[in-house]
This record gives C-alpha cells, sequence and structure tokens, in this order.
C-alpha cells in the first residue's frame, strides 16, 4: 500500500499565558506522532476527550502548522497554511465536522452548500455541477427533494449525510472524520457508519476517523493509533489492537466497551481524570491512573516500541508475549 499521508515527529505547541506577574506553561497538546495513512484504507485515532485527537486531525488537513516535525501528503511537505499551494490541495482531502448543524449554513440550501466546493474550485461548468449535486444526494442517500431544503428542516442524519456529500463532492483522496457519528442517535450512527466503509470502498479513499467510540472505530478501522495526552501509546491493526491490547490504557478503554457475556467486575475502572497537558506527569503520563504501574513509570518515559506481532507499544511493562493483565 502507498503512504497518502505520513506525519513525522509532529508536535503542536501552544504558548501560554503571559499575566501581569507570570507566564502560564505552554501546552503540548501533541507531542512527538509519527502515523501513516495508507491509501484506500482507515487509521482509526482513539483517546479520552482532551488527549489531542482533534488537533492531530487538523494537523494532518494543514489547517494549523506542526511546532516540530513534517507532515507529508502524497510524498510532499504540506504547504503552508493559507499559500496557493495549501488552497489547491484542499480539493484533495476534506474534514467531515462532528457536528452537522454547526457545519452547515443555515441560510443556504442543501443544494448550494454541496455545490459551493465545486465554484470553489472551478470544477464543472453550471450544468455539470448541478448533475454533480443530484447524484452526491443519492450517493449519500438523500433524495432530490431534499436539495431545496434548509439544515434546520432535516434531521440530525440527514444533516450528516448532506455534509458527507459536501465533504465528497471535489472527489477528495483524503477525509478526516472528526466524530463525525457522536450526535448521532445509535440507530442513525449505525446507518451513517455503514454507508461511509461503502463511500469507501466504492470510491478508494483513505480516512483518518477520529472517534472514543472503540465499537464504532473498530468496525471502520484497519488500523489503530490509541492517544493519551498526545502521545501514541499503542498503535498497529485495529483486531489485533483492540481484540487483545498490550497498553494498561488501551486495556482500559477495551474494558469499557459493552460486550454480551462480560460482567461490570471485569472492566477496568481508571482512577481520576487525565492530567492538565500544561503539567504533564514526570516519567509515563499514564501512570498516575495506571494499576499496574511500576517506580519506573514515574521517571522514565516510555518508548513506542515495536512488538513482534507487528504493534507498537509504549510501555515499560510491554514485553515480547507479556500479558499485562497476568
Amino acid at each position: 500500500m502507498t503512504a497518502l499521508l505520513r506525519l513525522d515527529a509532529v508536535a503542536k505547541i501552544y504558548p501560554g499565558q503571559r499575566g501581569l506577574f507570570h507566564k502560564s506553561p505552554d501546552v503540548r497538546a501533541v507531542d512527538g506522532v509519527s502515523l501513516v495513512v495508507e491509501a484506500g484504507r482507515t487509521l482509526g485515532v482513539v483517546g479520552e476527550s482532551g488527549c489531542g485527537k482533534s488537533t492531530l486531525g487538523r494537523l494532518a488537513l494543514g489547517l494549523e502548522r506542526p511546532s516540530e516535525g513534517r507532515v507529508e501528503f502524497d510524498g510532499a511537505a504540506m504547504p503552508p497554511p493559507g499559500s496557493d499551494a495549501w488552497r489547491r490541495l484542499r480539493a484533495r482531502m476534506q474534514l467531515v465536522f462532528q457536528d452537522p448543524l454547526g457545519a452547515l449554513d443555515r441560510r443556504l440550501t442543501i443544494a448550494r452548500q454541496i455545490e459551493e466546493p465545486l465554484v470553489i474550485h472551478g470544477i464543472g461548468d453550471a450544468a455539470a455541477r448541478r448533475a454533480r449535486v443530484a447524484q452526491l444526494l443519492i450517493d449519500v442517500g438523500l433524495g432530490e427533494n431534499l436539495a431545496a431544503r434548509h439544515p434546520h428542516a432535516l434531521s440530525g442524519g440527514q444533516r450528516q449525510r448532506a455534509v458527507l456529500a459536501r465533504a465528497l463532492a471535489t472527489d477528495p483522496a483524503l477525509l478526516v472524520c472528526d466524530e463525525p457519528v457522536s450526535a448521532l442517535d445509535v440507530s442513525i450512527q449505525a446507518q451513517v457508519v455503514n454507508m461511509l466503509i461503502d463511500l469507501q470502498k466504492a470510491r478508494g479513499i483513505a480516512m483518518m476517523f477520529i472517534s472514543h467510540d472503540l465499537k464504532v472505530v473498530r468496525q471502520v478501522s484497519d488500523t489503530v493509533a490509541v492517544m493519551y495526552l498526545g502521545r501514541i501509546v499503542e498503535q498497529g491493526e485495529a483486531d489485533q489492537v483492540l481484540a487483545a491490547p498490550q497498553h494498561p490504557y488501551t486495556r482500559a478503554l477495551v474494558s469499557a466497551v459493552p460486550t454480551p457475556g462480560r460482567t461490570a467486575r471485569e472492566r477496568i475502572v481508571l482512577v481520576g481524570d487525565p492530567p492538565n497537558p500544561a503539567a504533564r506527569p514526570s516519567g509515563c503520563a499514564f501512570h498516575p491512573r495506571c494499576p499496574v504501574a511500576i517506580a519506573a513509570c514515574a521517571v522514565e518515559t516510555p518508548i513506542l516500541r515495536a512488538m513482534p506481532d507487528g504493534r507498537s507499544v509504549a510501555c515499560h511493562l510491554a514485553q515480547p508475549n507479556m500479558d499485562l493483565a497476568a
């Protein structure tokens, strides 16, 4: 497979606020992340709220410049935001937002908003654009009778389908989906997720799928990266990582997913909330909440190491053939 998107040791640092007598610490929202999204495949990025997932997605799209590291798209460095090269690249990569109502302009019809990317990028004449919009509405499961409606006249699921149709208008090579179904009812979630999978297979689109919902991530993803406080703690093939997680944090996330036959006693309950990124704990950032932490975890930061089974894990206790649950 070809690497369409590559992040190499990417970091995003937000400067602290300057007060009258002192300056607050800088915040490392993303800290040394290296990832690859292959053409036609899906990388799932999971973790608790505030772990840096959305910032990582914005870095991947070039919406923000990394403070450190490098982002490459299709073998070339990501152009600076706002440059002519960056604007031309927008047609090949699109963002699917979490809140469809907030992503849509309430004053414009659905058809007008789906057509907008085609107008911006100068794709087709007026007749071709109308035909393209009509086909996109069909592709995402919306009837042409909805084209003249405004966002407030659609249901949540219909609005998210309209957002997806707009993202697909320019036939992008990459979609970054930031919690695209978290605002929807469970039954509608399943419909939208299945539609995403079908559209990806039909069009060969690569996806970065950002979510806290491991059940959805497992359904759509080929590979998975688990984030904690701006860093990747475990990554590998989705079935491998989510079926037999090795990092204690991944194990806790997986144990929280409702599974038939699993009792409440089997769930690993983490103590406390994720630390403040501006006051990162020494050593392994997860050690204050880790149920199996050892002395070394408080002083030495673990590196992301390759395991014999192909996954990578950032944990002092992760050894070849070792079960952290033991």
